[in-house]
């Protein structure tokens, strides 16, 4: 069985029972919410290192990176070296989207390196294994990547099966037409066959793939927009509303099933996307990327969708998918898969504290807490990126008279530290 099977069945699974203690929720809020399609458990069986993650937004908000090699750069070596930045910088989810040669070594070895659930977009390594300069997608052979990825355990598939032909002429209009990679090689094969979308019009057979081995859905979004003149128009609301249908088929089949949003929006519009989502998809979780709520700050884009992966998290997203420095100019390093973890764990935790989820804020109270005792080892204990903090910290003191003292730091200095001053005043007024 599926976990929404077993769900349904009232049967709670080992991973619905890992995922409550993590969540510290009850093993019933949790079987609750997968039978209902609110909540998912992305895990393949077949993917041995995997410890399930829940997605829901009963649960924290968790993050995902994306990996994987391009045409030109980077390789097998160099994925798994960003993999491991990514895990310890606490990505929750991992999304393979190497395309090229040999991307299925790649993936074997992200699915045998990675405790997280592994994510994909089969259409790419369809792709991959055509001829020619401009490759043209082979339906039966997409259907056939879907079946070998699902038995080599990818627990969750992006799968445009949304974007109709009727989608096509108001996406067209746009400024930057369709600027998903999967969305536009899907388009382009409807125009040239005059046919309508393939994975819609097959989307039983692959329903019955992913049921054998729990493959959850992502629903991929083909016409997000990919600048913010493009949000929220006719292309995106109506392949969204095709996306709700899918949803209801995929839970009838028993197909566990999340929804990916918007990548460009204006920032007073996100809330607005967060709630027409929930609507229109019945609310399964929400999977979005970003979104980016400016488009001219290249080299700043996660910080840029940071700010609107925080709404993003207030109002209705449960995953959410990071973006890097790098984002519009090149496949990110290391150094950047972090910076992009790190900025979304910042806009995540954000997220549950603005909305209230029981227990967000603790660690904020209890940093407090250590900031005024002036517990500097307790803060580097208790923050997101706790070595990059000290190294600064460490920095500082370097080059400074006062590095063997601990009750202040060089932003005021000990004379005008207010956390300094602020004690002297509390120990006047409890004299008095």
């Amino acid at each position: 069985m599926t976990q929404l099977e077993a769900a349904r069945k009232g049967l709670v699974t080992d991973q619905m029972k890992i995922v409550a203690a993590d969540e510290n929720v009850s093993e019933e809020t949790v079987r609750a919410a997968v039978a209902d399609g609110t909540a998912v458990i992305p895990f393949n069986p077949h993917h041995a290192a995997c410890r399930p993650v829940g997605v829901g937004r009963m649960f924290a908000t968790k993050i995902n990176a994306n990996l994987g090699r391009s045409v030109t750069h980077s390789g097998k070596g160099d994925e798994l070296e960003k993999l491991a930045i990514a895990l310890k910088a606490g990505a929750d989810f991992v999304m393979d989207l190497s395309v090229g040669e040999d991307v299925k070594s790649i993936r074997q070895g992200m699915l045998d390196a990675s405790p997280k659930p592994l994510g994909t977009v089969p259409v790419y390594e369809t792709i991959s294994r055509l001829k020619g300069d401009i490759p043209h997608m082979d339906p039966s052979l997409l259907i056939g990547v879907i079946r070998e990825q699902a038995e080599q355990g990818v627990d969750f598939m992006t799968l445009h099966a949304g974007l109709m032909l009727k989608h096509i002429p108001a996406a067209m209009k746009r400024k930057m037409g369709i600027v998903s990679r999967g969305g536009s090689i899907m388009a382009e094969w409807m125009m040239e066959n005059r046919s309508e979308n393939p994975l819609y019009t097959h989307w039983d057979e692959v329903m019955d793939i992913l049921a054998a081995h729990d493959v959850t859905v992502s629903l991929g979004d083909g016409m997000r927009p990919g600048c913010l003149a493009d949000a929220s128009d006719e292309a995106q609301f109506g392949e969204l509303d095709v996306l709700g249908e899918l949803v209801e088929r995929c839970r009838a089949r028993g197909v566990q099933v999340m929804v990916e949003g918007p990548g460009h929006v204006p920032f007073n519009q996100i809330q607005m996307n967060m709630e027409r989502e929930q609507a229109a998809c019945k609310g399964a979780p929400f999977y979005v990327l970003g979104p980016v709520v400016t488009d001219i700050a290249p080299g700043y884009d996660h910080i840029v969708s940071a700010i609107g992966a925080t709404a993003a998290a207030t109002y209705g997203a449960s995953l959410l998918c990071y973006v890097t420095p790098a984002e519009h100019l090149g496949l990110p390093d290391g150094d950047e898969v972090h910076r992009g973890c790190v900025a979304y764990k910042i806009a995540a935790h954000a997220g549950d504290v603005a909305r209230g989820l029981p227990g967000a804020r603790a660690r904020d109270d209890a940093m407090a807490d250590a900031r005024a005792a002036f517990d500097w080892d307790r803060q580097f204990a208790l923050c997101l990126d706790p070595v990059r903090a000290k190294a600064r910290w460490l920095k500082t003191r370097a080059f400074t008279d006062e590095a063997h003292t601990d009750d202040h730091c060089s932003m005021c200095g000990k004379e005008f530290c207010a956390v300094r001053t602020s004690r002297r005043i509390r120990d006047l007024a409890a004299s008095r």
